[in-house]
């Protein structure tokens, strides 16, 4: 019949298209095809060849169109392999079976390393038990979620990625796409991004019905997690009979079918990568998620490994690293790839370090005036007063009235992109956007949306820019233009000035820390006039001596602003104790604030504490080192992750052995002591933990002869726990409070806790509340309280033991409360 084998595909495992393919080379079946809930039983070779010659052009289509990143730059030549970590959720509150209050578990430094995963691991379970089919990817602007997904879809077309036969790009822009003339197969065949046109659209949605196991379906362009959240409400059940039904009807509109995509009412068996910025609230989403990823930005490694592609030639690669290690506040910018590449284009056109700006502000500014001419101010207003309007709507779409003038010249200037759902960097629009907020003749309530929080440190920072500069970016005179910017100057400052700082949020002090940076040295030549600097000057004054950032994300950028202040507090005579606890700050920023001469104390992950130290101890800083020990405050510790007792363990280990590393014959003073010497409590690992965590835990207990406060309310400790805890509390002569509630503890696991009770001379209180205690167990228990003379209260209540027995005893030892 003329027809030619099919080509087969590389890399597929059993069970794929070409599997199936090979299987229709039997001689032809004459049954005819068989539709069962619109999904074909039977599919016949030339059917399979066309599906398949539709793949392969897919494939040859994607691989062009993902390897342009932007005007000059392609995936080949400029990709540096983006850092993933592996996130995990807790729950908390008694709606935990319910999934309702998820939450991500923040990590240090240290521990976010060991979770790094390769790409080839994305869609790959932990334990290889059965592959991920709801991946969330977690990134702030600029972090690459969208490089990393066009770099996901170039090694499929490459057939690197082989568990998938077809892979779809849907752009969460499309939702401005209100007709409802779009289904299924239009939706993936045509509206997808890098979709070529189809010879063979009902062959090719028949075999995506026929296996959406092979299918992957990647959402990006949405802004925030409440934006998928918007698309998993639930629909009309009248609506979602319709789409199981017939999903091939030409009557849905776009946003309805990514909500029955993301909902698993159409595609069921499919692979969903969802992209977003980790901020707002998804308890919907979160409830389905199975794998949750994050963009860790560049290591100074990478950005070497950035600047070495993105500068060809070796001597203006050697003159740019120069320029960029002169510069601190820029080098840390470029942790985040897309300030990175602007980077790269102010380094570019820099005739040394000392063109080069200090702030933020400064870099956009800087980059703007590398795309913008002297003549363009007027189209450069009308820019600003579009971007504004765009992220008071929240929505980066060009609208259809736009001058053909004003979308010519920001296609020409790169700050419109021609793709009709295309977007550019968040840096350049918010920058646009500050100029009508800062200039305009009355100041506007700002909206209270996250996306605005670099909008206004750039205004902040606009304002106190070099006048000059600033002046050639604006039309008004210059008498007015001066008065304007006085005025409000003015206002900025005295709000500032007028903030209650004890009353701050943590996430608060950290911006107010960037808007007086940005203030203070966005000058071009990286001066400060009197003004702006008295504002760093008056933060650092007024900020409370215990200054906490706990669960607050810190990246280099916030460390650098944060010890700006604190080192200009210092000279002041201001010192500082700092809780760094679940920030994630790297290594690097923790040894750059614990090395300020004004800090007292500081809490932060032990493993990164722990790596710091080795690092001290490498290079022979010991006067570094001894301070770093002797500021660590670790009471109270809350042990609420198997990594938390872990980390403990190795501080213990350090202590007993006297040494930080067996890589170094070094014996290490004797200032560990205070540490493990002091009140630890670690406290409520969980029902979910509990079991991991807790035999760690009876190994270093030994260590901890001081500890006073023992919390382990529901760990599921068991009567085999309790016998450990037994042997483990005779090294514990200093304990006053010991929770052992909600514990699933029985009588023979109280029996063997008696034995030990009585050799706690300090212990105090004394939890068994709602336990599985029977009135056997609380006679063996009320038996030792004759010996157990510091006790004062013991919580006995348990379902399973007898009012009247309970009543009873107490009466024989008023210790005991009955509920």
């Amino acid at each position: 019949d003329g027809a030619v084998a099919p080509v087969q595909m590389s890399s597929s495992p059993s069970g794929s298209l070409s599997d199936t393919a090979n299987k229709a080379m039997s001689p032809p079946c004459t049954a005819p095809l068989s539709p069962s809930n619109g999904v074909y039983q039977y599919l016949s070779h030339f059917f399979l060849l066309a599906v398949k010659d539709y793949i392969q052009e897919a494939k040859a289509h994607m691989s062009q169109a993902c390897q342009v990143l932007e005007e000059g730059l392609n995936l080949t030549a400029n990709y540096v392999d983006m850092q993933v970590s592996q996130r995990e959720i807790f729950r908390s509150g008694k709606s935990a079976t319910k999934c309702l209050d998820k939450e991500l578990v923040n990590m240090g430094d240290t521990d976010q390393k060991k979770s790094l995963l390769g790409q080839s691991q994305i869609f790959e379970d932990s334990n290889g038990d059965k592959p991920k089919r709801y991946i969330l990817l977690l990134g702030n602007a600029g972090m690459g979620k969208t490089t990393l997904i066009r770099k996901l879809c170039f090694d499929w077309s490459r057939d690197c990625v082989p568990q998938f036969d077809f892979v779809f790009l849907l752009d969460g822009k499309a939702l401005s796409l209100t007709e409802a003339t779009y289904n299924l197969q239009t939706l993936l065949l045509n509206l997808s991004s890098f979709a070529p046109s189809c010879t063979d659209p009902e062959a090719v949605y028949a075999q995506i019905l026929a296996d959406p196991k092979r299918v992957l379906i990647i959402f990006d362009g949405f802004d925030e997690l409440r934006d998928y959240e918007i698309l998993l409400q639930t629909q009309e059940k009248d609506l979602t009979a319709s789409l199981q039904k017939n999903s091939k009807a030409q009557n849905y509109t776009v946003k309805r079918l990514y909500s029955a995509i993301l909902q698993r009412v159409l595609l069921p068996g499919c692979t969903l990568l969802l992209s977003t910025r980790p901020r707002g609230t998804a308890s919907q989403l979160l409830r389905r998620v199975d794998s949750f990823l994050e963009l860790c930005g560049f290591t100074p490694t990478d950005v070497e490994t950035y600047l070495s592609q993105y500068f060809t030639d070796p001597d203006v690669k050697a003159s740019a690293l120069d320029c960029l290690k002169n510069c601190s506040y820029l080098n840390l910018l470029c942790w985040n790839p897309g300030l990175c590449r602007l980077v790269c284009l102010v380094l570019e056109q820099s005739k040394g370090s000392v063109d080069l700006p200090r702030t933020l502000t400064g870099l956009c500014h800087q980059v703007l005036c590398i795309k913008m001419k002297k003549d363009c101010k007027k189209l450069l207003l009308q820019l600003s007063a579009l971007a504004w309007e765009g992220v008071k709507a929240n929505s980066s779409i060009v609208p259809t009235a736009t001058s053909a003038k004003l979308k010519a010249f920001g296609l020409r200037k790169g700050l419109f992109l021609s793709h009709p759902l295309g977007t550019k960097t968040v840096s350049d629009r918010n920058f646009l956007q500050t100029l009508p907020f800062q200039s305009g003749p009355k100041g506007r309530r700002r909206p209270q949306r996250e996306e605005l929080e670099l909008t206004q440190r750039f205004a902040v920072g606009l304002l106190f820019h070099k006048r000059t500069e600033l002046h050639r970016l604006h039309s008004h005179p210059d008498t007015a233009f001066r008065d304007m910017l006085i005025s409000k100057q003015t206002l900025v400052k005295k709000h500032l000035e007028g903030l209650s700082h004890s009353d701050l949020t943590a996430a608060q002090i950290l911006e107010a820390c960037h808007y007086v940076y940005e203030a203070s040295l966005t000058h071009a030549d990286g001066s400060r006039d009197s003004g702006s600097t008295h504002l760093v000057t008056h933060l650092a004054v007024h900020l409370p001596e215990v200054l906490t950032f706990h669960g607050v994300p810190l990246n280099p950028p916030d460390v650098f602003t944060v010890q700006n202040v604190l080192r200009t507090g210092a000279a002041k005579g201001r010192s500082f104790c700092l809780d760094l606890e679940d920030s994630g700050i790297r290594v690097s920023g923790l040894r750059a604030l614990v090395g300020l001469s004004n800090i007292n104390t500081y809490r932060a992950c032990i493993a990164d504490v722990i790596a710091l130290w080795e690092q001290l101890e490498q290079s022979d800083e010991e006067g570094q080192l001894e301070g770093a020990v002797s500021k660590f405050k670790i009471h109270p510790l809350k042990a609420t992750q198997v990594c938390h007792i872990e980390h403990l363990a190795k501080l213990v280990n350090i202590h007993v052995h006297r040494k930080l590393s067996d890589r170094y014959d070094t014996t290490q003073p004797p200032y560990t002591d205070r540490l493990i010497h002091s009140n630890i409590l670690p406290s409520v690992l969980g029902p979910e933990k509990g079991p991991l965590g807790l035999p760690k835990l009876w190994e270093l207990l030994s260590g901890l002869q001081n500890l006073q406060h023992l919390d382990l309310e529901n760990s599921k400790i068991g009567d085999k726990g309790a016998e450990k805890l037994s042997s483990a509390l005779a090294s514990l002569g200093s304990l006053e409070i010991l929770n052992l509630s909600q514990n699933s503890i029985g009588d023979v696991g109280v029996k063997k806790l008696t034995k030990a009770l009585t050799d706690l001379p300090k212990l105090h209180c004394l939890s068994l509340y709602s336990n599985v205690i029977s009135d056997e167990g609380a006679e063996s228990l009320a038996a030792v309280l004759p010996h157990m003379a510091s006790l004062t209260d013991l919580e006995m209540w348990n379902q399973c033991i007898p009012y009247g027995a309970l009543e009873r005893l107490q009466h024989q030892d008023s210790r005991i409360l009955c509920n």
